[in-house]
């Protein structure tokens, strides 16, 4: 009888004792040889992702050249078919989607069209994906930003409302925000009014990529003052019955520290690139939604935050509110659903991917002792979203306390590093990445993140 694909972890042989790691995962690609190359094509995704910035800058070389042969020709311009193609290939949003389709023909390939339905349909959970695209839209409707705006105007005020009180007020409230309205709504909330209030200015290169590098570490470590925001801490709360008031005296006061801390360090070593910022110019008020409108707004979101894990019903909810923003429409801007369906494509192809890789993950963080486990941990959600490494650490019954602590602390603290590495990612980089010539680089977003993730992790360990 041909054996279940992909194995449950349960089904693989307990390691023997005294069997190292790499024993251990040899033994599981011989169980299961398509688990190397599962783990092959997912590193060939997140090497894509790194050459995603190249292929755009190539895609507008290529597009340049055809411009000037049409030009010779006497000919109108028209886009080129291979430039379109390589702009494509170079869309951050479509990467992991593209490599699950490879993927999918692989499984096929190897054990037939039956497995791999099987495994996208049946193996796969896309309710995260789903959630992160209904709470996205929603949080982009203009006057629940409008709300946001006005709330933070007025924190921003304490400064004088200068480029730098807004950076700073923007990117401390917003991350914490998150506890309350998820990490996606937040990250949505707080990347659309840096756009407004920051980017629009035209920081330098390094300012830009710190910022962006700080605001995915924050936003990462500030949904852990709540047992229900992040997807992270989702994962583990049921299993491990962490409530509320264990999320803030393990994790919320240090979140707190280690976001304030972190701002205040970019602030004292960017402090003649946020001053040379100039204000823009004061635009004359507009007229805001009624307060009824902006609280049936806010109402539509808490349906969906309370029904996270069901997405009939909160994809009901989203529909309800399409019309309801279609009968208000004086009060709405253009509802623009690209970015939200292409944020939601991007994690839809990462757990297509994601699902496959647990063979690994769980012995790597089984053999980790606390300290090791934190920084394990910290290191693997740079290349897997890091709600997949919580999730894979219930699995391993041998956690004790300090370890569990040790490994969600990690996840959080290493969700800013890369676009993969915390579900509201994709969010920020589909929201900002114009503010970027040629695409946001992989490589410069970690680099901005470092500091950030080195000062949550010394609050995370030490305090």
């Amino acid at each position: 009888m041909e054996s279940p694909f992909p194995l449950p972890l349960s089904d693989y042989a307990s390691a023997a004792p005294g069997a190292g790691l790499l024993d251990v995962l040899s033994e599981r690609i011989e169980a299961e040889p398509f688990n190397l190359v599962a783990t092959l094509i997912f590193l060939l995704a997140i090497l894509h992702t790194f050459a995603a910035k190249r292929l755009t800058v190539l895609a507008h070389h290529v597009q340049d050249a055809h411009n000037a042969r049409e030009f010779r020709a006497r000919r109108e311009p028209s886009p080129s078919i291979v430039a379109e193609f390589l702009h494509f290939l170079g869309e951050i949003e479509v990467i992991f989607g593209l490599w699950a389709v490879i993927l999918a023909g692989a499984i096929a390939w190897a054990r037939g069209w039956g497995a791999a339905s099987h495994y996208l349909n049946d193996s796969v959970t896309y309710t995260e994906p789903l959630f992160v695209f209904v709470i996205m839209a929603l949080a982009s409707t203009q006057p629940v930003l409008d709300l946001a705006e006005d709330v933070l105007r007025k924190i921003a005020s304490i400064g004088k409302g200068s480029p730098t009180a807004w950076w700073l007020t923007i990117l401390t409230v917003a991350p914490v925000m998150g506890s309350f309205v998820t990490e996606p709504a937040a990250m949505t909330i707080g990347a659309l009014l840096l756009s407004k209030q920051f980017f629009a200015l035209g920081p330098s290169l390094r300012l830009s990529y710190a910022t962006i590098g700080l605001l995915f570490t924050n936003i990462s470590v500030g949904g852990t003052l709540t047992h229900f925001a992040a997807p992270p801490v989702l994962m583990v709360a049921r299993p491990w019955s962490w409530d509320f008031t264990f999320m803030v005296s393990n994790f919320g006061l240090k979140a707190v520290i280690g976001i304030v801390t972190a701002n205040v360090a970019y602030l004292v070593l960017f402090r003649k690139d946020l001053n040379a910022l100039q204000p823009a110019e004061s635009t004359p008020a507009k007229s805001r939604a009624p307060w009824i409108v902006v609280a049936v707004h806010l109402g539509f979101m808490a349906w969906t935050v309370a029904n996270a894990h069901y997405p009939a019903i909160f994809i009901a909810g989203f529909l309800f509110f399409l019309g309801f923003a279609k009968a208000t429409s004086p009060y709405q801007s253009v509802i623009d659903l690209k970015p939200p369906l292409l944020v939601a494509f991007f994690l839809a192809g990462l757990v297509v991917h994601g699902g496959l890789q647990g063979w690994w993950i769980q012995p790597v963080l089984a053999s980790l002792s606390v300290t090791p486990l934190f920084f394990g941990a910290l290191v693997l959600t740079a290349f897997n979203d890091n709600a997949l490494i919580t999730f894979l650490a219930t699995l391993v019954p041998s956690l004790d306390d300090a370890a569990r602590y040790a490994v969600v602390a990690g996840a959080v603290t290493g969700g800013g590093l890369t676009v993969i590495a915390n579900a509201p990612n994709p969010a920020g980089i589909a929201i900002l990445r114009d503010h970027f010539e040629d695409g946001i680089s992989p490589l410069m977003l970690a680099l901005g993140a470092l500091i950030p993730t080195i000062i949550m992790s010394a609050a995370m360990l030490l305090l």
